[in-house]
């Protein structure tokens, strides 16, 4: 085992319990914090989970905004589609955001190329300081009775095995060296810096709290505890498993009971009239009401979630104008992450088309869906405008319009075959039949 697979390994090990922690998160099932002695003993283990899922919704959020139309190559693109990547980049995204790093692989299968996404659990790289270059990759994953590990570098790959499964660092050996000519590293890493729910964590766990104790206290003082004076408690005296008397200091030990059942609706019956009932006031939920207010504005600040993607509405209705607005700040962090991201799909991009062609195509970049949230209409409204002032070519504006290159490619076909038609190219007229 050489010096390099032991770094690789150990740059993958490092941050796999924070990867279990945020995926903890991302499922809502993080153990419950700041919880008190007095409120375990009051759920009496009847209540071991609450989830308020704010970081899935946070990744979500982001992740349905991140949506790939095309690549300015078309060729790409058509490798891009053929392997599924326009429905899988929602998975690397997703990655990216929740553990920092997504993971695509890109390599070459009965002589055409193909692209999977990897789990950041399985997948690491080392990078140059000086230019943030990917030098090297590695992926590992177990079988039954082994440990297979992959080093990707920029003109081969190494394959080395260990014959225990969970191996961690111990016990490889080199079985086989894959030489390639792509001059970088086929393992294409999607870095965010920084893992979308790391700052949502303290206050998810704080939100959750305040929820859970919103719910035992609805459980003890939610309903109006009743009261009775001028009534004698019933005395019973304690009895062993033989039936005997229990004793303490020679006197027989008594246990004192309410005369009434607390779940009985005819109880407040007494024959002394000199007996009183009455009920305790209810408890005022309001505060926690407050407290959840609180907490969920902090959480748009540090999300960019708007107040209608948590459940936070007004008594005005809201106009279409206005929730977009309110949306701005979640559509800036979007588009951020697509240029984030553009380079590594462009990379991608690169690699199927030198696996497919032997060519490093130049210039190629990566064509992203609109992240704002506008109405059919009022986009294609202002679409027309620019196309009918000259502006824009109708189809660019089919791109602007969120439609993908196959399908700008059928539509432009289609415009063609009717306007051949129409000028009678191409139509069947029966001619041939008289004749």
């Amino acid at each position: 085992m050489n010096e390099l697979l032991r770094e690789l390994l150990a740059e993958l090990d490092a941050p796999q319990h924070h990867y279990g922690t945020l995926r903890l998160y991302a499922e809502g099932r993080q153990p419950l914090a700041f919880l008190s002695t007095e409120s375990r003993k009051a759920l009496n283990n009847r209540l071991c989970r609450m989830s308020v899922n704010i970081p899935a919704l946070a990744v979500s959020s982001l992740t349905e905004r991140l949506r790939i139309t095309g690549f300015s190559d078309p060729a790409a693109w058509n490798a891009f589609v053929g392997n599924d990547l326009d429905q899988l980049a929602a998975q690397v995204h997703a990655d990216a955001l929740t553990y920092q790093y997504g993971f695509v692989l890109v390599w070459a299968k009965d002589g055409r190329p193909t692209a999977t996404v990897e789990s950041p659990f399985e997948c690491a790289v080392i990078r140059d300081p000086a230019d943030r270059s990917v030098l090297a990759g590695v992926k590992r994953y177990s079988t039954k009775s082994s440990t297979e590990a992959f080093v990707y570098l920029p003109d081969r790959v190494e394959h080395w095995t260990a014959p225990t499964p969970n191996a961690v660092v111990g016990g490889f050996r080199r079985v086989e060296t894959m030489p390639h000519t792509l001059g970088v590293v086929p393992l294409v890493p999607f870095d965010n810096g920084r893992s979308e729910i790391e700052d949502l964590r303290d206050l998810t766990d704080a939100l959750v709290k305040v929820t859970l104790d919103m719910v035992i206290a609805s459980h003890a003082a939610g309903f109006g505890r009743r009261w009775v004076t001028g009534m004698e408690l019933i005395e019973t005296p304690r009895l062993d498993d033989d039936g005997n008397p229990v004793l303490a200091g020679g006197e027989p030990v008594v246990d004192t009971t309410s005369p009434f059942d607390e779940w009985s609706t005819s109880w407040a019956i007494a024959e002394n009239p000199e007996t009183e009932f009455g009920n305790f006031s209810e408890a005022n939920l309001g505060g926690f009401d407050t407290a959840v207010r609180v907490l969920v504005s902090q959480i748009q600040a540090v999300s960019a979630l708007p107040s209608h993607y948590l459940g936070v509405m007004t008594s005005q209705p809201t106009s279409a104008d206005a929730l977009r607005a309110s949306e701005a700040s979640l559509t800036a962090r979007a588009e951020s992450k697509q240029l984030l991201f553009g380079r590594s799909w462009e990379q991608v991009a690169r690699l199927l088309v030198a696996v497919s062609t032997a060519t490093d195509p130049a210039g190629l970049r990566v064509h992203w869906a609109d992240a704002a949230t506008r109405s059919a209409a009022q986009e294609a409204d202002a679409v027309v405008k620019l196309v009918q002032a000259g502006i824009l070519p109708v189809t660019y504006a089919l791109a602007k319009l969120g439609y993908s290159d196959d399908e700008i490619a059928a539509i432009r076909s289609a415009r063609r075959a009717d306007t051949l038609d129409g000028i009678g190219i191409g139509v069947d007229t029966g001619d041939d039949a008289v004749a």
